[in-house]
């Protein structure tokens, strides 16, 4: 076990000075001189939104030309409620799914394990068989949806169910649109929900890689998510620097597979935070692009453009939510999503002002949609492509942020790859620390939070509607899945089950032919992700601090 985080001493600073929260110091204004003392120049740094290096964006005339994704995040309870928020959200103009699973479905067991008790449709929704995915999407024709799935561990599963309702439809793989989240790197750093030791879960994603870029080429198989990161405590550079780690770390997967960098690299996508502090926030999200191009052009040598474009849904910080004045969560979402469309992410989740207390309700839920409809209807800022582009103070920022991300990155080179440097707890460590020195700041009153340490009120949060999930939800999944396992043949179960044992013991062998075959005939989640608990092992948390 790694040593406990060095308490950080408060620093002292002049009184006019100021930083981003990621400590970046900042000036009082900005002039052309900040430019030219680093040698900027437009076509270096900058270039036209939809040119090489993506700095002002993906595409030449942004929201113009296609406005942003609005996806919000869904799941709860049965495969029927959640059904019946999608039909809702779809309704009011929501233009993609995303859908949120519980804690045994994102651990890999069924309702009916002992672990599963007290947690089933609590967080997300639950789904354990082919049966559950089929009520989850009934009715939603699967070639006419882009679906997201925040899916890690048994995300190979997942995708084999969606697969197989898509069938049922009549629906082939290679019609499916979507995103599958599978980034087990960030959850060995940050989010913590895993089945097996990180290079067996890299086995499994090596597979996907390869299976996906043949048989789904509309299908994003990897959303590299610093979402996680950040809400864990990092820092937005922090934030920037390990997810791009990671995905340095998938790419070079996909090539030691004998993937050609150009067959797989259009299809991975990323997944961002947006917090509190505005022009940061636009800043990395340019930082980004522009790195990410440099990254799989010049690193892997990938020729074609599409390769070299980061890819991006972003998602409202819910870290910065607060059960104090939940109101002012409504503020606080409204700035993070405008960052994010200043930034020029194509796909976004606004949060809901009352999942401080629980999963959002309906009424929440529509606000928080209405507040990206309102962003791209009445504010204007979708008109112009990058609108931000050339303040000698967001090029300056954006340079800041770029330059400190790429520190962490030579130094995860160093240690040898982004796989043995979460084996060692380095990014792990840095994070703990980036959140100790955050909450020293809000404890001290030296970081001002409206509502929590300045600017406070008695009876914060009093009479705020709160969506409940009765115990009825577990009685019922538990129910459902013992008798779907019940109505099946065992010898079919146990041959399915078979070969998926023998595909993970060995490595000349692609798992998802047998996991996909295994749903069909209705395996289940727990069972297949048994099979890796038992082949590939169980992972246990070493506590990196």
């Amino acid at each position: 076990m790694a040593s406990l985080p060095r308490p950080v001493p408060p620093v002292t600073r002049p009184a006019d000075e100021r930083r981003t929260l990621s400590g970046l110091p900042l000036a009082a204004s900005y002039g052309p001189a900040d430019l030219a003392a680093r040698g900027w120049t437009y076509e270096q740094q900058l270039g036209d939104p939809g040119q090489y290096p993506f700095t002002r964006g993906p595409h030449a005339t942004m929201y113009r030309g296609k406005p942003w994704t609005m996806r919000m995040f869904a799941g709860f309870g049965t495969p029927d409620d959640t059904n019946r928020r999608f039909k809702f959200l779809l309704a009011n103009g929501q233009t993609g799914l995303s859908t949120a699973f519980d804690m045994p479905t994102l651990m890999g067991y069924d309702p009916d394990h002992p672990r599963s008790l007290g947690e089933v449709g609590r967080e997300g929704v639950s789904v354990a068989s082919l049966a559950d995915m089929e009520r989850l999407f009934g009715d939603i024709p699967l070639d006419q949806v882009s679906t997201s799935m925040t899916i890690n561990a048994p995300a190979a599963v997942l995708l084999a169910l969606y697969v197989a309702v898509a069938e049922r439809q009549g629906v082939g793989p290679d019609k499916l649109r979507g995103t599958l989240q599978n980034d087990m790197l960030k959850e060995f750093i940050a989010q913590k929900e895993w089945i097996s030791p990180i290079r067996g879960h890299m086995r499994i994603i090596r597979d996907m890689l390869g299976w996906c870029t043949r048989q789904m080429p509309q299908w994003n198989t990897i959303s590299i998510s610093g979402y996680h990161i950040r809400e864990a405590g990092a820092t937005a550079v922090q934030e920037l620097a390990f997810t791009l780690a990671d995905g340095i770390g998938y790419l070079q997967l996909g090539v030691d597979a004998g993937l050609a960098v150009d067959e797989f690299a259009p299809r991975l996508s990323y997944f961002w935070d947006v917090h509190n502090d505005f022009f940061e926030e636009v800043a990395k999200f340019r930082a980004g692009r522009r790195m990410w191009a440099k990254i799989v052009r010049e690193r892997f040598g990938a020729r074609e453009p599409r390769s070299w474009i980061l890819r991006t849904h972003a998602q409202t910080a819910g870290v910065s939510l607060m059960a104090q004045q939940p109101l002012n969560n409504v503020v606080r979402t409204t700035l993070q999503a405008l960052a994010a469309v200043l930034g020029g992410t194509q796909s976004l989740h606004t949060n809901s002002y009352d999942e401080t207390y629980a999963l959002p309700t309906e009424d929440a839920a529509t606000l928080a949609l209405r507040t990206q409809q309102i962003i791209l209807e009445e504010s204007g800022v979708a008109a112009v492509a990058d609108p931000l582009g050339g303040s000698y103070f967001i090029e300056t920022l954006t340079d800041q942020v770029e330059a400190a991300a790429w520190e962490y990155i030579h130094k995860i080179d160093a240690m040898g790859g982004i796989v043995r440097a979460v084996e060692e707890g380095y990014p792990q460590r840095e994070i703990a620390r980036a959140a100790y020195e955050f909450q020293r700041q809000v404890d001290s009153g030296e970081r001002a939070i409206v509502g929590v340490n300045k600017h406070t009120d008695e009876g914060d949060g009093d009479g705020i509607p709160t969506l409940k999930i009765e115990e009825e939800v577990e009685r019922d999944q538990v129910a459902r899945i013992k008798a779907w396992k019940a109505r099946r043949d065992p010898a079919v179960v146990a041959a399915r089950v078979a070969a998926v044992r023998t595909a993970l013991e060995r490595d000349d062998l692609n798992v998802m032919p047998p996991i996909l075959d295994a749903v069909r005939d209705g395996v289940t989640v727990g069972e297949i992700s048994d099979e890796f608990r038992r082949v590939l092992g169980e992972h246990r948390d070493p506590a990196y601090l």
